[in-house]
């Protein structure tokens, strides 16, 4: 997988504003601030050969961190495109550097954290009815924490897909 970081992507978008970047974070995330050639195509929906792009130019990906840029870089390499780039660091590197973005009004609860409160939330739920009503919504929690164990180490989350689907990841 090759990587860029957002100051050498930033020398080419000046040399060359043209070139392909998608970020693929949910509308809402995206609206809230994003690199101003960067075009908005959620992970979800990201489709790579229904796309207008040349599959021997660069198409270079980000989200807020890397981790969702990663696999949309996987399905570009899947469908043929000979240089999907992730950018190292995504969008918290490029405000990192200090680099131009463009910013709406919207203010965003990111997606990670999204996922640690909902995860928090039901493990919190569990101990309590396993406390209050019946021990056996301890495995509720147990549920939780062992979704959470599989997602670090597959660097998959079931959650995290599922809440980028919730309306409020949607509107814009």
């Amino acid at each position: 997988m090759k990587t860029i970081s957002p100051i050498e992507l930033q020398q080419i978008l000046v040399a060359q504003p043209n070139v392909s970047v998608i970020d693929v974070r949910t509308p809402v995330e995206f609206a809230e601030v994003h690199v101003p050639q960067a075009r908005s195509i959620p992970l979800d929906e990201l489709s790579p050969g229904s796309l207008s792009l040349a599959k021997d130019q660069p198409v270079y990906l980000l989200c807020r961190s890397g981790q969702r840029a990663t696999k949309a870089a996987d399905k570009f390499a899947k469908e043929g495109f000979a240089q999907p780039i992730v950018v190292a660091g995504g969008t918290l590197a490029w405000l990192e550097a200090n680099l131009p973005v463009t910013r709406g009004v919207t203010k965003v609860i990111s997606l990670e954290r999204q996922v640690r409160i909902v995860a928090g939330a039901i493990v919190f739920t569990g101990v309590l009815l396993a406390h209050f009503v019946n021990l056996h919504f301890i495995w509720l929690s147990g549920f939780v924490g062992a979704g959470l164990v599989f997602a670090g180490i597959t660097d998959f989350c079931g959650m995290g897909l599922l809440l980028a689907r919730m309306p409020w990841n949607r509107r814009v």
